[in-house]
């Protein structure tokens, strides 16, 4: 069956949904189309591997609502959302379905799917609890979902959870987001100590860190530990991206303040994710805040790395915790130091783990098994519309 595909992503930089969405939407390139509410680098990205993509710019007060707003900034962008809904659905009129990516993208496609009277289904990438989404956010998405949604997908058994907690009524359909194994697999020892030179880390244990600059993930939870590990380096990968700087700022100022420079490095943001992880012995992923799944956690595993992660949301159903990588719990720097002494001074466990940790990834996470989920999800939905 071929399923014609409008897809709807709110945001024009890259995180973890929008990583997800460029392989969905490359799989369905030659009967798809994605529009993005802001220009931005996905768009190139998105472009790169063949998909048709249009920038329809939303109205300045929808793209300003913030997840802890209330309802008075949700009133004062309601008019303008609308009147973008009407321009959306009469582009989602050629389609056979409306897919949104995102929240804001749910909330302008459920009226779009309504005008146009195509199906919608709502890829759920977050967890719509009280740490990430105010009152107001939560009862608006499940409301809209409740009421206007034909399928919720869900990134992972907690994100479910979280949507049928805030009030949800569907049992949302899970498919946990999968990635290219190839670039993984390509690296070599060789490359891997290229890299390392390259970033300045020649020898040495290294710890690499890799997500946006955030407060709920954790950076400062690294460098607590760190205090602890004077013969360890670590690497940051990524930046700030969603009003965050001042967090990074901060961040950075602390490496600097307490004579961390020479073993912290900020790299920023980099494309190259299966390189930089070659070069790291331990990748941590430190979170506070329940994380809704936790695509750095499978790359790491894909590269045969340990992974030490924050016990909470959806990373608990990645990890077979002391199997194929370890948990702490959220915020203790205490613990983590005490995993990652532990495994840069057996470097035999730490192989072991990783490898194991590679085999899970290859077996529960692909790109090709996630597509394929959601080419299922697709057809049968248009199929029983048809």
């Amino acid at each position: 069956m071929s399923s014609r595909v409008l897809f709807l992503n709110h945001c024009g930089v890259l995180g973890g949904a929008e990583l997800v969405l460029l392989d969905v939407a490359a799989h369905f390139r030659h009967e798809g189309e994605v529009i993005l509410f802001e220009d931005g680098p996905f768009r190139s990205r998105l472009e790169g591997v063949g998909v048709q993509v249009s920038v329809m710019k939303a109205p300045a007060a929808l793209m300003g609502v913030r997840r802890g707003g209330g309802f008075l900034s949700g009133l004062s962008a309601a008019p303008g959302a609308v009147s973008f809904a009407l321009e959306v659905a009469r582009r989602a009129k050629s389609f056979d379905m409306v897919y949104a990516n995102s929240q804001k993208a749910m909330v302008i496609g459920s009226l779009a799917a309504l005008i146009a009277r195509k199906p919608l289904v709502w890829d759920l990438n977050d967890i719509m609890s009280s740490e990430h989404f105010s009152f107001f956010h939560r009862r608006l998405a499940t409301g809209l979902a409740n009421t206007l949604c034909d399928r919720v997908i869900a990134n992972s058994q907690a994100s479910a959870q979280a949507f049928k907690m805030a009030g949800g009524f569907a049992v949302p359909v899970v498919v946990y987001p999968g990635i290219d194994p190839g670039p993984f697999l390509a690296i070599d020892a060789g490359k891997a100590a290229a890299a390392r030179r390259e970033l300045g880390f020649p020898s040495g244990p290294l710890v690499g860190m890799f997500g946006r600059l955030a407060p709920w993930k954790g950076q400062h939870v690294l460098l607590d530990a760190l205090d602890r590990l004077p013969g360890v380096q670590a690497m940051f990968v990524g930046e700030a991206l969603f009003g965050e700087d001042e967090y990074a700022e901060r961040v950075r100022a602390r490496v600097r303040d307490e004579g961390l420079s020479s073993r912290v490095r900020f790299v920023g943001f980099r494309e190259d994710v299966a390189s930089l992880m070659s070069a790291v012995d331990i990748l941590v992923h430190a979170s506070i805040s329940p994380e809704p799944f936790g695509r750095v956690i499978v790359e790491g595993m894909l590269a045969a790395k340990p992974v030490l992660a924050a016990r909470a949301g959806g990373v608990v159903e990645i990890i077979a915790d002391g199997a194929d990588g370890f948990l702490f719990e959220p915020g203790d720097a205490t613990a983590l130091a005490s995993l990652i002494r532990r495994l840069t001074t057996d470097s035999e466990a730490a192989a072991s783990v990783g490898r194991r940790a590679r085999q899970s990834a290859l077996s529960r996470f692909t790109r090709d098994t996630m597509v394929a989920a959601v080419r299922r999800e697709v057809d049968s939905l248009v199929g029983a519309r048809a």
